[in-house]
């Protein structure tokens, strides 16, 4: 038969790998999907916004509807909007797309080099470089298809809905490491007071227990 201090070390050691492994699982944050990434069930796992760097200092924009997804940002002067279709995330190319803020209207156009649509209405531009939230309507007719978009041009740094929720889930995974990091510390301290125990018991002879 071993004697405890032959189990102890063990024990502990096997504790100790158990622990580290659930907390590199904690700390790992969740793999992101990709711009326009599908769930098995053709769900959309990112939307809009993963086309979106998170900390960018430019306002942006981020709308859908059942035909259509949008995402947009203010660079190079302008108003720049990369256009999918909802379903598929296939690029929407050579559209009609008409922009509303506020009284102001104004046509994007197609940018073939890019892929994008870019407005360029100094009016529009001036009103969105306001730092504040601005109301956008999109209106784009693609074929037989068409729809009406709307969203809102964020100040440059805010948080998205999808940067929101990488936030929140790292909290989660911080909370849920301290948490276990709290059980190691009840277990070792568990494990000590059985190996002090076990240390004075008077079972105990050299060489294992009689």
């Amino acid at each position: 038969m071993k004697n405890a201090s032959q189990i102890r070390p063990l024990t502990l050691r096997s504790t100790l790998v158990c622990v580290l492994c659930a907390l590199l699982v904690c700390a790992v944050p969740g793999a992101s999907a990709g711009p326009g990434a599908h769930g098995p069930n053709g769900e959309h796992l990112d939307g809009a916004a993963a086309g979106l760097v998170p900390g960018n200092s430019s306002p942006r924009v981020e709308a859908k509807s059942e035909t259509f997804e949008l995402v947009g940002r203010i660079e190079e002067g302008a108003l720049s909007l990369l256009i999918d279709k909802f379903d598929t995330n296939e690029p929407v190319l050579g559209a009609s797309v008409e922009v509303e803020s506020g009284a102001l209207k104004a046509k994007a156009q197609f940018r073939q080099s890019q892929g994008d649509y870019i407005v360029n209405d100094p009016a529009m531009l001036k009103q969105l470089a306001e730092p504040k939230k601005h109301a956008l309507i999109f209106t784009i007719s693609a074929g037989p298809d068409s729809d009406l978009l709307e969203g809102a041009l964020l100040p440059g740094n805010s948080v998205t809905a999808h940067e929101s929720d990488h936030a929140h889930g790292a909290g989660f995974a911080f909370k849920a490491a301290a948490a276990i990091l709290a059980l190691v510390m009840v277990a070792l301290g568990a494990l000590a007071w059985r190996r002090r125990k076990l240390r004075r018991s008077p079972y105990m002879v050299s060489g294992g227990f009689k």
